[in-house]
């Protein structure tokens, strides 16, 4: 079994878990003095630690060695996600980040049926791609950003919008040495006119096959035509 993996905000000599991440060492997983298990950043650096003691809310670490981690894509991938109902984003934000996103924008369209993204669904976000980074074994935690319209998605380098009528794919067009930039509708999809002006921000449309995906299947399969696809 490969050790715990637990996200510190810097990695010090000595240091100390409390919260969520102390009581699951502490209850879940029975950590013990002694016992080792790796720390990240989410800046790109790792290292190993072994517990020197545990109390109640609290475990205090001793950090023995440290090196820098690289899983991340050649280049940053960004996917922004149209608003979906429920719990959808976070699912996705789950996925993506196991993919290897480096960025996460929720975006605000025509058709999106819900209109509004609130501090406690953005946090909640941001707390799923942390836990989600851990068990993948990334080194970088993606950026959840703040709500989006979509009027204002800048031009980007290289994109790619999903989009039903559209013959392109993105075997053909996709360069790994240049930033990426995705984009998926919502469960009503994207107007043309959304479309157009994507295309004209620099996002190509592209095909993801023939049938008809879920709007919260679409950026996973997306996403991983350009990730895990290419082996990245």
């Amino acid at each position: 079994m490969r050790p715990h993996r637990a996200f510190v905000t810097l990695i010090q000599p000595e240091l100390e878990l409390s919260g969520r991440e102390a009581r699951h060492l502490a209850e879940v997983l029975r950590a013990r003095p002694g016992d080792r298990l790796t720390v990240f950043d989410g800046r790109g650096l790792e290292g190993r630690a072994v517990v020197l003691s545990l109390e109640p809310g609290l475990v205090r670490l001793q950090v023995e060695e440290t090196w820098p981690a690289h899983r991340e894509t050649p280049q940053p991938v960004t996917l922004y996600l149209a608003l979906l109902k429920g719990d959808k984003l976070a699912e996705v934000a789950r996925a993506a980040t196991e993919l290897g996103v480096a960025h996460l924008v929720p975006v605000l369209t025509q058709h999106c049926v819900v209109r509004e993204l609130g501090e406690g669904k953005l946090l909640r976000l941001r707390r799923v791609v942390v836990e989600a980074a851990k068990q993948s074994g990334r080194s970088r935690i993606p950026e959840v950003a703040s709500l989006l319209p979509l009027s204002s998605i800048p031009r980007v380098e290289q994109g790619f919008v999903a989009h039903p009528g559209a013959s392109a794919r993105v075997r053909d067009l996709l360069d790994p040495q240049r930033p990426t930039a995705l984009l998926t509708g919502p469960e009503g999809g994207l107007a043309e006119a959304e479309v157009g002006l994507l295309e004209d921000r620099g996002f190509t449309p592209v095909t993801l096959g023939p049938r008809i995906l879920r709007a919260e299947t679409a950026p996973v399969a997306l996403l991983s035509l350009v990730t895990a696809g290419e082996g990245l």
